[in-house]
């Protein structure tokens, strides 16, 4: 049970993450897991990458998740003819006051939803890195911070189909974690259409949470201790994919830093002010997938790279924790 500085307060936000879950799952059906790691990627302050086929609802899960904690979000569907101003916004001349005014773009927003950010130009898509990672844009010299808190939720085709382009390493490396939803299976998707006779699910979707009860939540998320044997543990982890001989690209630093973040998360919504080793494996694929890069042996010996996370798994030591680093 979690008992951050003995609150009971505290103990009520926890809780809250369990309820925002809830209110998902009466839209997406089926998909626990998926809602799980989206949650645990709020709870860690970070952005979701959502890949998959058109149609699996990526887009219904990110309305409903920004509904269910009652933010303030911007949708953007993106397009080739989409610009870096509709993202950061934009100065305008004003004749009356002789003086330019800035007009806010979209990511002026607690969530944003970045709908197919693959069909857009690289222009445009890197128009996002500077607030994905530092939380403010520059506007003509200027600098202003996005509300907090604030988080992107992007969705995107699978490369390959028709008018999208690759995400370059730089800009997918931002992304905390990248998960695909997949099909549902035939029984939750019988479901999915008894619930859908009248209306939509999305509208009876109520917000359980704000935006001062999230942030605190973040910051409760932050404060999950990790042991110094588990700290190593991730490091070697990481070092495992570098040295791997199927992969031109390993976990970067920063994919090192998100193991972290959603180890924290997961023990956080299971309920303990501490990590254990199943809070990192469980995290490892979430955050290292979209992270590694298969070299032209791995893709001739038909393996994944969820294969080659799992090797790494088995090469490195799960640690007993207590014993010395």
């Amino acid at each position: 049970m979690l008992m951050p500085k003995g609150s009971l307060v505290l103990e009520e936000l926890r809780n809250k993450a369990h309820l925002v879950m809830d209110e998902v799952k009466k839209v997406i059906m089926g998909k626990d897991d998926c809602v799980e790691k989206v949650m645990a990627a709020i709870l860690a302050g970070g952005n979701v990458l959502l890949e998959d086929v058109p149609g699996v609802g990526k887009t219904e899960m990110a309305i409903a998740f920004s509904r269910a904690c009652g933010l303030k979000s911007n949708r953007v569907q993106f397009t080739p003819d989409v610009m870096p101003a509709d993202i950061t916004g934009f100065s305008m001349y004003r004749k009356d006051t002789e003086s330019f005014v800035y007009r806010p773009g979209a990511v002026m927003c607690n969530l944003l939803l970045a709908d197919e950010i693959n069909r857009t130009s690289p222009k445009t898509q890197s128009a996002l890195l500077e607030v994905m990672e530092e939380g403010n844009v520059t506007v003509d010299g200027v600098t202003r911070q996005v509300p907090r808190p604030f988080i992107v939720l992007a969705t995107q085709n699978p490369v390959g189909s028709f008018g999208t382009q690759r995400l370059p390493e730089a800009q997918m490396d931002r992304f905390l974690i990248c998960i695909s939803m997949g099909y549902p299976e035939p029984e939750d998707e019988i479901a999915m259409l008894k619930n859908r006779r009248k209306g939509r699910p999305l509208d009876g979707i109520r917000p359980v949470v704000s935006g001062d009860e999230l942030l605190a939540m973040q910051e409760e998320t932050e404060d999950i201790f990790i042991h110094d044997a588990l700290y190593k543990y991730m490091t070697l982890l990481s070092v495992a994919t570098r040295e791997h001989e199927m992969l031109e690209l390993g976990m970067s630093p920063r994919g090192t830093l998100a193991l972290g973040k959603m180890a924290r998360a997961y023990a956080y919504i299971n309920g303990r002010n501490y990590c254990v080793p199943k809070d990192v494996k469980k995290a490892l694929f979430d955050v290292g997938i979209h992270r590694i890069r298969l070299n032209q042996k791995a893709r001739i010996s038909g393996k994944q790279a969820e294969d080659i996370l799992s090797e790494a798994l088995e090469r490195v030591k799960e640690p007993r924790l207590g014993e010395k680093v």
